[in-house]
């Protein structure tokens, strides 16, 4: 496979996520949504589900590729490189839950957050696989989803209350004002970074796969045969483990990066052997600046709520008084705020690629 041809492939994946993160963070209303837009209420899995965990797996391809580079060995620029994207996102992250707070004090700022949980996972996947060998990374895969599994059995991992053992230690390190207290609960707290982690390896490992010298059949094979694997094991051991978004669970990682892997896979057959590119070029837009999209769309939104006009926001402005007027109060108009929302980062997102402008950290 043509390293250009594999990387448009992982740009539209990525920019598939983008969109997907934009569109379902950004209805016209939370009492109108679509049920596929929406999050499972506890156990079980919807497409919105798929979207944050897609985008950890793709980070953790992007790492194996950037750690090429640097033969998989410290050296004073990747540590420099490391800790500056860490730092960065995390910033960023917070930055974000501040703005969406309406520029509150410290004591009321969310801490955890995505852009958090992809800097913290980003720093031990990098510092995990420059310090063991390849061989033993699933090995590592499966002891933190075991890990983590005897953890929440012994500590009401999987009730959905304060007296899990998830809430207790996020409360009692962070302080429940510093978190999201969704019954108690943080999806993005400290414990289930542990399955985050091994989420990020499995997309790591799929890295190796996907940049391997061999025949590009091959490759689509393996990929094929572990996203299947991945996909129906989450699946069985979800009678015992239930799948769970909010606790990432460990049938939640297997599920996920077995979707994302099958998805990977259809999208380079269709891509690379297929040729056919012309329908994902819009997803192209959006998965080569992946952090500018998502961040400028998070604050686009939120200076929708907060920013107002003669007594009344912004937000409220277009989708009451123009989408709501114009197609009703329901489902529908609030997906048509969520897609106008993409469309105006998409516009961003499209003049910097024509002017070939690409933001990183």
């Amino acid at each position: 496979m043509e390293k250009a041809q594999r990387l448009i492939s992982l740009d539209i994946l990525r920019g598939i996520t983008i969109a997907g993160m934009i569109i379902v963070n950004n209805p016209g209303s939370w009492k109108h949504v679509y049920a596929p837009l929406t999050h499972a209420e506890w156990n079980g899995l919807t497409p919105t589900d798929l979207v944050f965990p897609f985008f950890m797996f793709i980070m953790g391809i992007s790492t194996y590729i950037s750690l090429k580079k640097f033969h998989f060995s410290y050296s004073t620029s990747l540590v420099k490189k490391v800790i500056k994207r860490t730092v960065l996102l995390f910033l960023i992250g917070l930055f974000l839950n501040w703005c969406a707070k309406g520029l509150c004090s410290f004591q009321e700022l969310r801490i955890p957050g995505v852009l958090q949980r992809l800097a913290v996972c980003y720093f031990f996947t990098v510092i995990i696989c420059t310090n063991i060998r390849e061989k033993y990374i699933p090995i590592l895969i499966a002891v933190l989803l075991i890990a983590y599994q005897v953890i929440l059995m012994m500590g009401n991992g999987f009730v959905k209350g304060p007296q899990n053992i998830i809430a207790l230690v996020d409360q009692q390190v962070m302080g429940i004002s510093h978190l999201y207290n969704d019954n108690g609960l943080d999806p993005e707290g400290i414990l289930s970074t542990i399955p985050s982690i091994a989420h990020t390896l499995i997309g790591y490992y799929i890295g190796k796969i996907c940049i391997e010298k061999e025949n590009i059949h091959n490759k689509l094979e393996k990929l094929f045969l572990t996203g299947t694997v991945l996909l129906f094991a989450g699946y069985l051991f979800s009678y015992g483990c239930p799948i769970n978004k909010k606790i990432w669970s460990p049938t939640f990682v297997l599920v996920t990066c077995g979707a994302g892997i099958l998805l990977l896979s259809l999208l380079i057959w269709l891509i690379d052997i297929r040729n056919y590119q012309k329908g994902f070029k819009l997803f192209n837009i959006y998965g080569i600046n992946p952090l500018f999209c998502y961040t400028a769309g998070e604050l686009l939104f939120i200076a929708l709520i907060h920013i107002s006009v003669g007594g009344k926001t912004l937000h409220t402005w277009y989708y009451q008084h123009v989408l709501a007027s114009w197609f009703g109060d329901n489902c529908f108009s609030s997906l048509l705020m969520a897609l106008s929302l993409a469309a105006v980062i998409g516009i961003v997102g499209y003049i910097l690629y024509r002017k070939h402008i690409y933001i990183k950290i």
